[in-house]
Order: structure tokens, then C-alpha cells, then sequence
């Protein structure tokens, strides 16, 4: 299975996807699903995918065997296009296209042909900017209200990413928010795992600004997973208890003085 998120913010955009590709619980292998196109000074695109295999290769492969492409200069690239919007119908015209191709089999096997996207950077004279993009190759965009996208396993990342988003925050909390997002499905699903690409792109630079992959034993993502554990257990453990602070009482609870605690004796 696949996690993957984007997370659009005033100053910039981070991106992030683990590598887990499994087909059984024996079969385990790492595939990047996070792929990138860079022009100095000109634009910057990232491509997270999730879903079926073949059909994610084939997309990728498609946009970059056309990106240089001299026998039909009528036909868009990535390189090409003026806006993030315009690139962002290029991808999903692409993914109706491979899935076109393999229009029998779709029909035959429709469960196993699944395929979404996450896509986002920005070209000069564009703002930046992080899409959705669906196998029918409809694409949403994401905006104040909801500024980051997930495909995969999202279920479990989810939480900590709607309590603390805010749009202002700095691109490093960003990226620290990510990652405890990370940590939270890997924790909770087997289908998910390390080493996690991580991308942080900082808005009107036109380049990429920090790309790294997080292995098992990197440093600062064992600190972070572990402090954020205990955190969470320290918060736990100042909570009221549910029987004193919500339980109701009936009169003859009130007018009963509740035995002593073992521990208050």
C-alpha cells in the first residue's frame, strides 16, 4: 500500500511518500513514488503516486518520454505548459490515456486498476499551487480551507494534520508535522513503512529546496517518533478520569460520601 501528503502552505509547499510496495505479506518491495521535474529559475514539479503499479509507472514514463519530444511539437509537456493548472490536466489526460490502453482489462479487474495522484509546485509567473488528481483524471485544488491532500493510507495521518495545520506556520513545523503523520500510520498499518522521500519546496524560489530520504535509523525521525509517544502519553495522563469529571449522579450518590481511594487512606 502507499501513504503519501501534501501539504500547501503560505510559504511553500512539503511533500512527502513512503516507498512500500507489497503484493502479500511475503512480497515486499520499495518503489519511488515521488517524482520530480526541476528548471532553475523556471518551475518546479512534484508528482506523488498511489495505486496500482503498472498504471502509476506508465504515467510517470508517458510525461517524461514527452518532455523532449521533437515529432509533435504541438503536443504539451510538463516542460511546456505556462500555468500548474495546464500541467495539471496534462497529468490527468495522461492517466486517461494509459488507462484507455488498458481498457480491457480495467473492465475485467476494475478493483485492481486503481490509480490517484498528488501534484503541486510552481511555474514562473504562476503561483504555487497542489492538486489532486483523481484515475478519472478529474483533479481537485487545495486552498485555505483545506490546504493539504492525502492519497494511500490516509486514515491514520489524518488526525494530527487537521488538529495543527495552520497556513502561516513555518515550513519546518510543517515538515515535523509530516513526518509525526508518518509515524502515526506506520505505526498503525504494516502496509506502509520506511525509508520516506521527503521534499520541502519554499515558494517563488523555483528550485528545490530540501530533498532527502528518511531511513529507519535516521536520527531525527527516532527522536521525533519517540518524544512524540511520550507526549502523547504525558497528555493522556493529565486528563481528567471519565468517572469523575462526566459521570452522573443520582441522589443517592449525592447523599452518599464515596468510599476512600486505597491510595487516599
Amino acid at each position: 500500500m502507499t501513504y503519501c501528503v501534501g501539504l500547501r502552505l503560505d510559504r511553500g509547499i512539503v511533500f512527502a511518500s513512503d516507498t512500500r510496495t507489497n503484493a502479500g505479506v511475503d512480497n515486499v518491495s520499495l518503489f519511488n513514488k515521488m517524482h520530480v521535474w526541476e528548471r532553475r529559475g523556471d518551475r518546479v514539479l512534484v508528482l506523488l503516486t498511489a495505486g496500482n503499479l503498472s498504471i502509476t509507472q506508465a504515467v510517470v514514463s508517458l510525461l517524461n518520454e514527452r518532455l523532449h519530444a521533437v515529432d509533435d511539437p504541438d503536443r504539451p509537456s510538463l516542460m511546456s505548459v505556462a500555468t500548474m493548472f495546464q500541467a495539471a490536466r496534462l497529468i490527468g489526460d495522461t492517466v486517461r490515456e494509459v488507462l484507455h490502453d488498458e481498457e480491457e482489462a480495467v473492465k475485467a479487474h476494475p478493483g485492481l486498476f486503481t490509480a490517484s495522484f498528488i501534484f503541486g509546485g510552481q511555474i514562473a509567473g504562476d503561483v504555487h499551487r497542489l492538486f489532486l488528481i483523481y484515475q478519472e483524471g478529474n483533479f481537485i485544488e487545495a486552498t485555505k480551507d483545506t490546504p493539504y491532500f492525502q492519497i494511500g493510507e490516509h486514515k491514520y495521518g489524518k488526525p494530527i494534520l487537521d488538529r495543527v495545520t495552520v497556513a502561516p506556520m513555518r515550513m519546518g513545523e510543517a515538515a515535523k508535522l509530516v513526518l509525526i503523520s508518518f509515524d502515526s500510520t506506520v505505526r498503525s498499518n504494516l502496509s506502509v513503512g520506511l525509508p520516506i522521500d521527503l521534499l520541502i519546496y519554499r515558494k517563488d524560489t523555483l528550485e528545490i529546496g530540501e530533498q532527502r530520504r528518511i531511513e529507519a535509523d535516521d536520527p531525527y525521525f527516532r527522536k521525533l517518533s519517540n518524544a512524540w509517544s511520550e507526549a502523547l502519553r504525558d497528555a493522556f495522563a493529565r486528563l481528567e478520569e471519565y468517572e469523575e469529571a462526566c459521570e452522573p449522579q443520582t441522589e443517592f450518590q449525592l447523599a452518599t460520601p464515596r468510599p476512600a481511594r486505597k491510595e487516599e487512606v
